[in-house]
């Protein structure tokens, strides 16, 4: 229950909640792949790409309650909340509590990943955060933008060139499709 709550999950979906007749391009037997949770132990990515509405969020907060359930340590923060609390990481006690539990995770969630444009020192935060991940936890993203489009949002092609190799080296990329 502690995990659970530190998890900070916006909403409590589970994967048998998750109805597949409403997407596509995710196959029962991928559904049934990610659910084994194998790719964590392996530090695999899990890049959820697709319009808004579609249950990239679902799927991502269902894996992570399940793999909390297996007794992962799981984190889930939105970008814009990750971002706010890179920035005050260094001033308030709540925001160090909060990315210490991020960086300690073996599984890491980003919602709404390249939501909003950063500036330099945004980006450079969140490359740091990337890189201290790297080979030692599994992220889960959610884009409504693909890998292409991220270098107009950080703002700086070296840093994202940067973030896109820790994050495609072991990945598993899911393009969903359809409308909300």
């Amino acid at each position: 229950e502690r995990q659970l709550k530190w998890a900070a999950f916006p909403a409590h979906t589970t994967l048998e909640m998750y109805n597949l007749n409403e997407q596509q391009t995710l196959s029962q037997k991928q559904l049934k792949q990610l659910s084994e949770l194998t790719w964590i132990d392996q530090l695999y990515n899990l890049v959820l790409l697709g319009p808004a509405g579609v249950g990239k969020t679902h799927l991502a907060t269902a894996l992570g309650i399940k793999a909390v359930h297996q007794g992962y340590q799981v984190m889930f923060i939105t970008m814009e909340e990750l971002i706010r609390h890179l920035k005050a990481e260094e001033f308030t006690r709540k925001a160090q509590i909060r990315m210490k539990r991020i960086r300690a995770a073996n599984l890491v969630i980003i919602d709404d990943l390249m939501f909003m444009a950063m500036d330099q020192r945004e980006a450079n935060l969140f490359f740091h955060l990337i890189n201290d991940l790297h080979d030692k936890a599994s992220i889960i993203l959610t884009s409504n933008k693909g890998p292409s489009e991220w270098g107009d949002l950080l703002g700086d092609q070296g840093i994202t060139t940067a973030i896109l190799d820790r994050i495609l080296h072991r990945v598993e990329v899911i393009q969903f499709q359809g409308e909300d």
